[in-house]
């Protein structure tokens, strides 16, 4: 990790998420040059996550309690194992993961992509993968000059990894379950957070997605169910 010279606030949108957490301009722009320091920690978490937060939720904010006690403790295991290991950087490796349930519209795309940048100013480490599930896919396909085991264990071994979509294929092929049991039952063997959004209820995970991946999901995932009227037709209106 290198040291990050002080950011620019209006540039990473960070004024409203910074006063709603306690945390100061002063801290986060501290001149420590320890690169291991949580404000440096902090500041490069926030240039990293920059380039993987699509600009439409490049100012979003969590406001679902439910996600923020899921971030704490995330949080809180990475000091442990950070403690217990003897390393100078906490960083997330283990921990349960969040399955976000609505409709379309309700808002589960936004708090996922506020968690990235709530997680990113704590002065933790957070690795990200982040995709869609019909990228997901897309990108597993088998192709010329694509290793798609490699590109595979991109996902499966992500520290975190966020997953937009999952279940919106309406008659998943094979090809899908396979990728989507693989993928679920690494990660829920080896306890890697993972963030879901779905637009399935959850009476009709089993149905979209199998009893197998289903299971598991609901093992290693707590629910959170978003309600309300789509967000975007409101805006567009």
């Amino acid at each position: 990790m290198q040291w990050i010279p002080p950011i620019n606030l209006k540039r990473y949108h960070l004024e409203q998420l910074l006063a709603a957490r306690g945390i100061t301009v002063d801290w986060l722009n501290s001149g420590e040059t320890d690169t291991f320091h949580p404000a440096n920690v902090a500041r490069y978490s926030i240039t990293e996550a920059a380039k993987i937060i699509p600009f439409h939720f490049q100012d979003a904010i969590v406001d679902s309690p439910d996600i923020h006690t899921w971030l704490t403790e995330l949080i809180t295991q990475a000091r442990k194992e950070q403690a217990a290991r003897g390393n100078p950087l906490a960083t997330v490796l283990h921990g349960r993961s969040l399955l976000l349930l609505g409709s379309t519209g309700t808002g589960k795309t936004h708090q996922a992509y506020g968690a990235i940048r709530e997680l990113a100013i704590t002065g933790v480490a957070a690795r990200w993968v982040v995709t869609t599930a019909a990228d997901l896919y897309g990108a597993l396909r088998p192709r010329h000059g694509i290793d798609s085991e490699a590109e595979f264990a991109r996902y499966r071994d992500a520290r975190i990894l966020l997953i937009d979509d999952l279940g919106a294929d309406r008659t998943p092929t094979e090809f899908v379950e396979e990728v989507n049991f693989r993928l679920i039952n690494h990660r829920y063997e080896h306890h890697l957070p993972t963030l879901i959004t779905t637009n399935l209820l959850r009476k009709e995970l089993a149905a979209r997605l199998g009893d197998r991946v289903t299971s598991r999901l609901i093992e290693m995932c707590q629910p959170v169910v978003f309600e309300g009227p789509d967000r975007r037709r409101g805006e567009a209106a």
